[in-house]
């Protein structure tokens, strides 16, 4: 099916053509590649962050509030702010390079029932978890088109799958996330860029240790591996999909949930 958004694409010089592999794959990824994970100071993110980084890649992190994590570039940034998003892609710019690998992690929850919540509440938590995650996304890829190449993952939930009581403003955004990286995926896979997404279900956090040891009982009897996931479990799939193993890997929806979303 022809798009007439996939014309707008900006032409690539002769130059960076040259990269592209003869045979229609992207060329690899040289050692040490410039990372960027937004929302990369705690949990799922800086996870995610470390693991990249023990890899040999390049990683900065972006923060908001607080000190930014010890071994990473720490880089503030608000992602619902254009201009904060175009400082923080210049520092890291600067630092390391042109951004090759985006995670898209930030993101926030204002939980309450629909009929209770408030129209700040909801356009908040899509404003941060979609419209960011769009607003990164488009800031890396002007890099990753010059390079002919770039991985981009959005860190989704089981929630956007399933939907959650009391959460209509998450589950929307983070299933919109779906559909943007399918999006990009068609727009820009001719120039060697993949989009993903990971959706992680129950993750022990702190959130998740301060729930009632019966509340957790319930939530673990509705997955069938009947545990809680690891941050570092989500974090290692991620890796795959920010690798090279993963180059013919687009479009797609990796749930890393213990089977309590499948069939979504």
């Amino acid at each position: 099916m022809n798009s007439p958004v996939a014309d707008t694409v900006p032409t690539v010089t002769d130059e960076t053509s040259a990269q592209a592999s003869t045979h229609g794959t992207a060329p690899a990824s040289p050692p040490g590649r410039s990372v960027l994970v937004t929302g990369g100071n705690r949990g799922i993110g800086l996870a995610i962050a470390r693991a990249l980084a023990a890899d040999g890649d390049r990683v900065a992190v972006t923060y908001r509030s607080g000190e930014p994590p010890e071994g990473l570039l720490g880089v503030r940034c608000d992602v619902t702010d254009p201009e904060s998003v175009e400082a923080a892609f210049t520092e890291v710019e600067e630092k390391q390079g042109p951004v090759e690998v985006l995670v898209a992690n930030a993101g926030i929850t204002r939980d309450q029932l629909m009929m209770r919540m408030s129209e700040e509440d909801f356009a908040d938590v899509v404003q941060t978890n979609l419209a960011g995650s769009w607003r990164v996304a488009k800031r890396a890829s002007k890099g990753m088109l010059r390079l002919r190449r770039g991985r981009v993952v959005f860190i989704s939930s089981v929630v956007g799958l399933l939907g959650s009581a009391g959460q209509s403003n998450y589950a929307a955004s983070k299933a919109g996330l779906v559909g943007l990286a399918r999006s990009l995926a068609r727009e820009l896979g001719s120039r060697g860029i993949t989009f993903n997404v990971v959706a992680p279900g129950f993750v022990e956090t702190d959130m998740t240790a301060e729930l009632g040891e019966d509340l957790q009982k319930t939530y673990k009897s509705q997955i069938p591996l009947g545990r809680f996931c690891s941050v570092d479990e989500v974090a290692r799939v991620v890796r795959f999909v920010a690798g090279d193993d993963a180059a013919y890997v687009t479009g797609a929806v990796i749930p890393v949930d213990g089977g309590l979303g499948m069939g979504h």
